[in-house]
C-alpha cells in the first residue's frame, strides 16, 4: 500500500480551492499527519509551495504522476480536527478560499515566506556573464539591479529557470545556559593550579564549584564574567555551554497581585447557575448577558471559568479590541495566574507565536484575547465567552470576513459547551434571537458595587452655545463641571471619536479643499508630525502655507479632532494634565497600556481619546463622562446608526460613577430630541430596542431581513460600473421577486488606493439559489481578476458604506 496525502496549497484561486493529492515518501511516512503544514511541488518546474495536510489516505496502485511531498514544515500537527472543520465551515459561509480560511486560524510568523532563486541552466550561454561562479542569483537582486527583463527572455528560452523555496519564520526563542562539569572537590584541586593574578579564573570556578542547577549566561555576564571567560571554562571541561527554549512572555514585567473572588449579589448568581447548569448538561446553550454598565458581567465570566477550570476544561474569553485587553489581562491574570495565555495584535509576532504555543502544548488552560482568539488552538472547551458583543470589530473586513460571534457559536456546539454574549447595550440580531428563545436571556438590572448608581446625565444643545456666541469644543456646562472636579482632585473621561487635527482644509478665497490623490477623501490635518494624512490610504504631505489651486494664503482648517481638543484643552485648563488616546498615541507596543496604568495612577486628571476609551475603563475617580459631539455617528448614511450612536453613548456614560462617588455625564449634540441620544440619557436599553426594531421592520433591514453586500472594484471608474451592473442583471435573473436588490450604486467613498468602488447589496429572507449563485460569481469572478477586475461578497455586512 502507497500512504497519500491530500493537500490543500497555498494558491488562493478557485481552481486550486480543493485538496491535491501527494505521495508520502517513505521517511515521512511515520511522521506525517493531518493538520501539518509541509512543502510540495506545484505547477511545472521548480515551483515549492506551503501546503496543509488535510487527510490522510493509501492506494494499492501508483499512479507515476504523483508527486511526493518535499519536507515537513512542523513536527506537530499546527490545526487539530476541530479547526479543519472549521475551516470547511467559514468556507461555505465567508465565500473564502479554504486555504485562506486555514492561514487566518495560524500566528502571522507560521504563514510562509517564498523565496525565488534565478538557476543558471546551460552555462556556455550568454547569460551566464550575469551569474556569479556558484550559478545561482536572488530573484529580488535581480529586479533591483535591472536585469531581470533579460532574465525572463533568457527563462523562455530555457536558458535559466527559477527555483521556489518555502522559508519558515516561527524561530523559538532561545536562551544560552551554563552547566557546571566540577564540584567542589575538584574545584578545590584545580585552584592551586591557577596563574596568579587569574581572578576571573577563579571567580568562576567558585561559583561553578557551588552551583546546584543550570543558570543562564546572562547570571555569569551581571558578576563580571565576559563570554570569552565562559569558552575558555568550556575548553578547560569545567562547564557545558547550551541552548535552551524558551517562551518570549508580554508580562515578564508586570507584577499580578492575586485577587479572590467578589460576593455575588443575587441576579449574578443566578446567570452563574443556569450557565454552570448548561454546561454540567453539556448543552450547547447560548446565552445573552445582557447587564447595565457596571453590574459585574466580568465577576459572572470569572467564577463561570473557574468552576469550569476545576473539571479539567479550558475556556476562552473573546474582547473586541486591543483597547480592552490589558485592564480584562489583569482581571484575568490577577484571579486566575499562569492558566491564562494572551492573544491580540498588541504582542509582537514572536510573543503571539510563543502565547500560541503555550495553548497548543496545554500549557494554557484559558485563552484573553480579540478577534483572531477565536481561532486558539484549545482542546475540550467548557466554556466560550464574547464580551461587549455587539462590537462591529467582531467581524473582519476582509477575506475570510467572518463573524467571530457566529465561529464561537460552532465551537460551542462542536465542544457541547455554553457560550456567553455579554454587552450593555446588545445588538439588534441578538436581543431578537433572545426574544424568539434562540438564546437564552440572562438580564443583571443593578451595579455590582451597591454604593455605585447609574450617573445621571445632562444633554447640551450645541446650537443653543453657538447662539450664545461659544464657539469652543467645551459647552460652558461641561466646562464648569470639568473645573469643579479638578478643584476636587477627581478625573475626567471626555471622548471625540474623530481622530487629528482638523478634518478637512479649505481655501477661503477660492474654496479649494486639499484632497488625498489616491482616495475620495480630504486629507486630515496632524499637527504631533506636522503633515497632512490620509486615513484610508496612509498617504501623507506636508501642512501647504498657500493654496495649490490659486495661491492664497486665506488657508483655515475646519474640523475638530482629538490633537485640536487637547491643545484647546490645554489653553482652557492650563493646570490640567491631559492624556490623549487615539490611534495616533497608540501605535507603539505597550502604548494602551501605558496611558491607561498612568490615568489609573492618578498621574493624570483627563482622558482624552477615541471611542477605544468607551469601554472597559474601571476607575474609581472618574466622576465626569463628556461627550463633545455625540453626532458623529448619527449622520452616516448607514441603517445602523442610531444603534451604533446608543450603544457608543451608553457605554461611555459607564465609565462614571463606577464606586462611592456619583458620576455625571454631560452629552453635547445639535440633535438633542433624536430618539438614540434621548434613551441613551435615558439608559433605557429596552425602550430603543422596541422602537429600532419598528424602524428596521417598516424599512425592511436585519433582522428582518439577512443581507450580502457584492462590492466590485477596478482602476477605471466604468469598468467597475459595468461589472457591477452585469452582476445586477444577473442577480435579478436568478433570484425570486422577494429577494430587493439596492444598487448598484458607488460606494460611500469610491474611490481609495486608486481603484474605484460600486457596490450591490442583496436583502432576503429565503433564496435557495442565492448560495449556488454567489459561488458561480466568485468562479467567473477569477478570469476578471487578470483584468485587474475584483468583486467580493460579504455575507451578513456590518459596514454598509
Amino acid at each position: 500500500m502507497y500512504p497519500l496525502a491530500e493537500v490543500i496549497v497555498d494558491v488562493p484561486t478557485m481552481q486550486t480551492d480543493q485538496p491535491f493529492t501527494y505521495l508520502i515518501p517513505a521517511d515521512l511516512q511515520p511522521v506525517v499527519k493531518k493538520g501539518m503544514r509541509v512543502e510540495v511541488p506545484f505547477g511545472n518546474g521548480n515551483r515549492h509551495i506551503q501546503g496543509f495536510v488535510v487527510d490522510i489516505s493509501e492506494t494499492k496502485t501508483l499512479d507515476e504522476r504523483l508527486k511526493p511531498i518535499v519536507r515537513l514544515l512542523d513536527i506537530a500537527p499546527v490545526l487539530n480536527t476541530e479547526l479543519l472543520a472549521l475551516a470547511d465551515y467559514m468556507k461555505e459561509t465567508t465565500y473564502a478560499f479554504k486555504i485562506t480560511c486555514l492561514q487566518t486560524m495560524l500566528p502571522s510568523v507560521m504563514k510562509a515566506e517564498y523565496k525565488k532563486t534565478i538557476l543558471l541552466v546551460d552555462k556556455k550561454s550568454e547569460a551566464a556573464h550575469y551569474f556569479p561562479a556558484s550559478g545561482e542569483i536572488d530573484y529580488d537582486e535581480a529586479q533591483k539591479n535591472g536585469h531581470l527583463p533579460k532574465l525572463m527572455k533568457f527563462r523562455q528560452a530555457g536558458i535559466v529557470d527559477i527555483r521556489y523555496e518555502v522559508h519558515n519564520k516561527n524561530r523559538v526563542k532561545t536562551v544560552r545556559m551554563v552547566k557546571a562539569l566540577v564540584d567542589a572537590k575538584k574545584a578545590e584541586k584545580i585552584f592551586p593550579t591557577l596563574r596568579k593574578g587569574s581572578l576571573r579564573k577563579a571567580q568562576l570556578l567558585e561559583i561553578l564549584a557551588a552551583q546546584k542547577e543550570e543558570l543562564p549566561v546572562k547570571y555569569f555576564t551581571a558578576l563580571g564574567l565576559t563570554t570569552a571567560h565562559l569558552n575558555q571554562g568550556a575548553k578547560d571541561g569545567w562547564l557545558e555551554l547550551f541552548e535552551t527554549e524558551t517562551y518570549r512572555d508580554p508580562f515578564a514585567e508586570h507584577e499580578f497581585e492575586t485577587t479572590t473572588n467578589f460576593v455575588l449579589n443575587e441576579e449574578q448568581e443566578m446567570a452563574v447557575a443556569k450557565i454552570l447548569a448548561a454546561y454540567k448538561k453539556k448543552q450547547a446553550e447560548t446565552f445573552l448577558l445582557e447587564g447595565i454598565t457596571g453590574s459585574g458581567k466580568t465577576e459572572v465570566y470569572l467564577q463561570a471559568i473557574q468552576q469550569v477550570l476545576k473539571e479539567d476544561k479550558t475556556a476562552m474569553m473573546l474582547v473586541p479590541e486591543i483597547a480592552l485587553t490589558p485592564q480584562m489581562v489583569e482581571r484575568f491574570k490577577s484571579r486566575l495566574g499562569d492558566a491564562v495565555a494572551v492573544l491580540h495584535s498588541g504582542l509582537s509576532q514572536g510573543e503571539r507565536y510563543d502565547e500560541w504555543r503555550k495553548i497548543e502544548r496545554g500549557e494554557a488552560q484559558v485563552v484573553v484575547g480579540a478577534r483572531s482568539a477565536i481561532f486558539a488552538p484549545l482542546e475540550n472547551i467548557g466554556l466560550i465567552i464574547v464580551d461587549e458583543e455587539h462590537e462591529a470589530t467582531y467581524k473582519q473586513e476582509e477575506a475570510p470576513r467572518y463573524h467571530a460571534r457566529d465561529l464561537a457559536i460552532w465551537r460551542s456546539r462542536y465542544h457541547k459547551c455554553p457560550v456567553i454574549l455579554g454587552s450593555a447595550t446588545p445588538s439588534l440580531e441578538s436581543r431578537a434571537r433572545a426574544q424568539k428563545k434562540v438564546y437564552t436571556l440572562l438580564p443583571l438590572q443593578k451595579r455590582a458595587n451597591p454604593n455605585a448608581n447609574l450617573p445621571t446625565i445632562e444633554i447640551v444643545d450645541l446650537k443653543d452655545e453657538y447662539s450664545k456666541g461659544n464657539m469652543t469644543s467645551f459647552s460652558l456646562t461641561l466646562q464648569e463641571k470639568m473645573q469643579d472636579r479638578l478643584a476636587k482632585n477627581e478625573q475626567i473621561v471626555l471622548l471625540l471619536n474623530r481622530r487629528g487635527y482638523s478634518s478637512f482644509m479649505m481655501c477661503r478665497d477660492c474654496g479649494y479643499v486639499l484632497d488625498c490623490p489616491n482616495c475620495d477623501i480630504s486629507l486630515t490635518l496632524h499637527m504631533d508630525t506636522k503633515t497632512m494624512r490620509c486615513h484610508y490610504c496612509g498617504h501623507e504631505e506636508a501642512i501647504p502655507h498657500k493654496c495649490p489651486e490659486c495661491g492664497s494664503k486665506k488657508i483655515s482648517y475646519y474640523g475638530t479632532g482629538t490633537q485640536k481638543v487637547e491643545a484647546e484643552l490645554q489653553e482652557l485648563l492650563p493646570e490640567a494634565r491631559i492624556l490623549r488616546m487615539d490611534v495616533d498615541t497608540t501605535r507603539k507596543k505597550g502604548a494602551h497600556e501605558k496611558i491607561l496604568t498612568t490615568f489609573g495612577e492618578k498621574k493624570a486628571d483627563i482622558l482624552l481619546g477615541t471611542q477605544m476609551i468607551a469601554k472597559g475603563l474601571d476607575f474609581p475617580d472618574i466622576t465626569l463622562v463628556g461627550v463633545l459631539n455625540a453626532d458623529t455617528a448619527l449622520n452616516l448614511p448607514d441603517f445602523r446608526s442610531s444603534e451604533r450612536t446608543f450603544q457608543l453613548l451608553t457605554q461611555v456614560s459607564g465609565r462614571a460613577g463606577r464606586a462611592q462617588k456619583a458620576g455625571e455625564v454631560v452629552i453635547q449634540t445639535f440633535n438633542p430630541e433624536h430618539y438614540a441620544i434621548s434613551l441613551a440619557k435615558a439608559q433605557d436599553y429596552e425602550r430603543f430596542y422596541q422602537q429600532e426594531m419598528r424602524m428596521r421592520h417598516q424599512a425592511g433591514y436585519p433582522p428582518y431581513y439577512f443581507t450580502v453586500k457584492l462590492t466590485v472594484s477596478h482602476e477605471t471608474e466604468v469598468q467597475a460600473a459595468q461589472k457591477s451592473f452585469q452582476l445586477a442583471r444577473q442577480l435579478q435573473a436568478a433570484l425570486s421577486p422577494n429577494a430587493l436588490l439596492l444598487g448598484p450604486t458607488p460606494s460611500a467613498i469610491m474611490r481609495i488606493k486608486n481603484r474605484y468602488y460600486y457596490q450591490i447589496i442583496i436583502k432576503y429572507k429565503n433564496e435557495p439559489a442565492l448560495k449556488p449563485l454567489l459561488e458561480q460569481i466568485l468562479d467567473e469572478s477569477q478570469i476578471d481578476q487578470k483584468k485587474g477586475l475584483y468583486v467580493s461578497i460579504d455575507n451578513e455586512p456590518l459596514n454598509f458604506i
